[in-house]
């Protein structure tokens, strides 16, 4: 992103004067996938593209939006952000951020704004909470409310379940509020505890692969995903009590199995819990920089979310089996909730341009569709940049 450029386009919107530049990534998780409602563990990081803001307070008592994304521009009285915008959806991010710091006692001053964001929209990267997260930052800085970053992830939690009316976890906002360079979050989710675990990519590059395949099913998926766990954990309640498949390992799954009758059922649990493990296993093999252990990790999470769990499709299936073929290529899976949306993997450098030309034209042959590919570092979390 070239800021200067952003800031010449922020003078032309709204004239000259003092501005300042915050910023808020994308996310992507690497590894721990449907273990989230869980109760389980989760992997994500923060990287190195995501969403700007170029601001400044204008004394006055008027919000005023604009975007290089959409062209769509809005201006609000300060008195009326409570207020849904009808005709303005990615307005209704930040706006549902700044109600959660009225709704805390904050007086909201007037702002020129301008959103500039390289996070593909419908990618499953988090470009919403991107937004709500440098919004959140920006507020936190112009009023001085000294809020923490996790503070303000549930903040933006808030705004999207409350105003914008999406029934989110406080995945997404976390891993972009609490992202740190370097590091991916190994986070609990039914406790919050969370640890920062190092990932050494040395000479490999994170590349994430687009299908561009509508995700038609991933909804009515998700929901009979979340009730056959539901299932699960009451059928293994009738020999140990549990709350959360993410309650018990895997080898106590190996003793408590029987209990569940239900074949798919069973396959559900198996996943879950073996995920789980996965994730657990992968902090370790970090710490000691064996990214090509975490790749294996990587390839067996794909392959139980195919199997056990059959949230892939056949288009995330070839896209992760083209990137497999590939030299140099040591992990590849779906990430997100499936059925579409994106893959990541674990490319060497020297094989970047390979990878991305192979596995384009290999998917194209299969499915007919033309994807995506972002090659990623991992990043900070949200905050001031100028």
């Amino acid at each position: 992103m070239d800021i200067n450029q952003l800031k010449q386009q922020f003078i032309g919107l709204y004239g000259d004067g003092e501005l300042q530049v915050f910023f808020s990534p994308g996310r992507v998780n690497l590894i721990g996938e449907h273990t989230d409602y869980n109760g389980g563990y989760v992997f994500p990081c923060a990287l190195s593209f995501g969403t700007y803001i170029v601001s400044r307070l204008n004394g006055s008592d008027e919000i005023r939006f604009a975007s290089t994304n959409f062209d769509l521009k809005v201006n609000v009285k300060t008195e009326k952000i409570s207020q849904k915008h009808p005709d303005g959806a990615w307005v209704n991010y930040p706006l549902g951020v700044m109600k959660e710091f009225a709704d805390k006692g904050v007086r909201v001053a007037g702002m020129d704004i301008l959103v500039s964001g390289n996070i593909p929209n419908g990618a499953g990267l988090s470009s919403s909470a991107s937004l709500e997260l440098v919004t959140a930052v920006m507020c936190n800085e112009y009023f001085k409310t000294g809020f923490t970053n996790l503070e303000l992830a549930w903040m933006g939690k808030a705004a999207e379940n409350n105003f914008v009316g999406v029934n989110c976890g406080i995945l997404d906002q976390f891993a972009v509020a609490m992202g740190q360079k370097d590091h991916a979050m190994a986070l609990k989710c039914d406790t919050m505890v969370y640890e920062q675990v190092p990932v050494a990519l040395g000479d490999y590059r994170i590349v994430i692969a687009n299908t561009n395949k509508r995700r038609g099913l991933a909804d009515s998926k998700y929901n009979e995903r979340v009730a056959e766990c539901k299932k699960a954990v009451e059928a293994i309640s009738t020999v140990k009590s549990i709350q959360f498949l993410g309650d018990i390992n895997l080898s106590e799954f190996e003793t408590l199995q029987a209990s569940i009758h239900d074949q798919t059922v069973l396959r559900r649990a198996r996943h879950v819990i073996s995920e789980n493990q996965r994730v657990v296993d992968a902090i370790p093999h970090l710490k000691a920089g064996d990214l090509k252990a975490f790749g294996q990790l990587m390839n067996l999470s794909h392959d139980s979310l195919a199997a056990d769990y059959e949230v892939t499709g056949v288009e995330l299936d070839a896209m992760v089996s083209l990137a497999r073929s590939v030299e140099g290529v040591i992990g590849s899976r779906m990430t997100g909730a499936g059925f579409g949306g994106c893959t990541v993997s674990l490319v060497h450098k020297d094989a970047v341009e390979r990878f991305m030309k192979e596995v384009a034209a290999g998917y194209t042959a299969k499915t007919g569709l033309v994807p995506d590919f972002y090659v990623a570092e991992t990043g900070d979390g949200a905050r001031r940049l100028m």
